[in-house]
């Protein structure tokens, strides 16, 4: 076989070294992307009009209701307030140092509030407790005014994120979630898990508030009470937003972290209070109880090389892309079936990092992870004297 595969090599250099190229060989169609996968019947009852369970770390749906009806959320709106003020403290536009001053519009805003006095400065670090903790309206004003100049500048931002990450459901009209003279300030129990999810993926650090119980402003003289009841009485608990008004009913966004799963429970247009908090209860525990988080380990011996057209090498072994973890039931690890999609030869020249195929994780039928299997190493393609090289090297073999 060796003696093969060195014939052809040399067969190969000499057709390079007489001006003969190889054919190229067939592209592959690219793949369309994944439809949203429809979540299971709700296997526990939940007292909402629509609801909905994402794994925080895939994004996988594990249960849902109605979870793209448009509705009011109330001050589930402040998500994407936080949302905004965390990337731009991230991105280095404001700092949680910034001292803020009060204007008259963040003074006037009605709701939950710290009572705010036109002209009174606060840093965005006390403005963010008011807001994360206490839902307070004239601080998520005095926010969005520091970063964007005006309230409506950054609700425009705060639709073009929307837009990026996908909340097709989702118009808003300001950044308190107000809603007695909002036309269409509307989002979906599926957008609020994805902006709850990119929140609480990307930046972690907001839990510095969201987790906090009590606290307290001006010397102690404004308490802060979270209005998110489970901070205090659900394990695990490490946020997010609750929202109550009139016409959006009583509503919750509600992510909690056990071992290392993390979810995040929707609920909205919930008759009371209690509904909301025992519905996504309900809906966490389920998710707990019934799936983990889980890397898997590839099978590298099931990785063959590629051989490489026109290339200055013959073959390449392809690597294994970095392994994410994946949702899975509990207990299920042993039944994953690794099945290896992988292309006979490639074209010269490789690119590092260029794609070769795929490990594709199954189970019982169903996908379950995806792997990309990547060139390790660039290859040039074979040029003349490269060919002349590699000729003669292989006569004197």
């Amino acid at each position: 076989m060796k003696r093969r595969i060195r014939t052809l090599s040399c067969a190969l250099a000499g057709v390079v070294l007489f001006g003969l190229g190889a054919a190229p060989a067939a592209g592959e169609e690219a793949e369309a992307p994944a439809a949203e996968q429809p979540a299971a019947a709700m296997p526990v009852e939940v007292k909402a009009k629509s609801a909905v369970l994402m794994d925080l770390d895939t994004g996988k749906v594990l249960m849902a209701q109605n979870e793209h009806e448009k509705m009011a959320p109330a001050s589930v709106t402040k998500i994407m307030t936080l949302l905004l003020i965390a990337e731009a403290i991230d991105a280095g536009e404001i700092a949680r140092t910034d001292v803020v001053t009060a204007s008259t519009e963040a003074s006037q805003k009605g709701g939950s509030q710290i009572w705010l006095k036109e002209g009174e400065q606060m840093t965005v670090d006390e403005l963010l407790r008011a807001a994360a903790i206490a839902s307070a309206n004239d601080a998520s004003t005095a926010l969005a005014e520091h970063l964007c100049g005006s309230e409506q500048a950054f609700v425009d931002r705060m639709n073009k994120r929307a837009g990026e990450l996908g909340m097709a459901d989702t118009h808003f009209e300001n950044c308190t979630g107000l809603d007695d003279t909002a036309v269409n300030h509307v989002t979906s129990a599926y957008d609020i898990a994805v902006m709850s999810r990119e929140l609480m993926l990307r930046h972690s650090w907001i839990q510095e508030y969201t987790t906090v119980w009590m606290d307290s402003l001006r010397d102690g003289a404004t308490q802060l009470v979270n209005t998110n009841k489970l901070i205090r009485f659900y394990s695990g608990a490490t946020g997010l937003k609750t929202g109550t008004t009139a016409k959006a009913g009583s509503c919750l966004s509600a992510t909690a972290t056990r071992e290392n799963t993390s979810l995040v429970a929707v609920v909205m247009g919930c008759a009371t209070s209690n509904d909301r908090f025992e519905g996504a209860k309900a809906m966490l525990n389920w998710g707990f109880s019934n799936y983990e988080l889980f890397t898997p380990e590839i099978d590298l011996t099931q990785i063959a090389p590629v051989n490489v057209v026109s290339g200055v090498t013959e073959t390449i072994l392809p690597s294994v892309s970095a392994v994410e973890p994946i949702l899975i039931p509990k207990g299920a690890q042993g039944k994953i079936v690794q099945k290896i999609e992988l292309a006979v030869d490639v074209e010269a020249p490789v690119e590092t990092g260029q794609v070769l195929g795929k490990v594709v994780l199954e189970l019982e039928g169903e996908t379950v992870g995806e792997y990309s299997l990547i060139a390790p190493q660039a290859v040039g393609r074979m040029n003349f004297w490269s060919a002349v090289k590699k000729f003669f090297a292989c006569m004197a073999r």
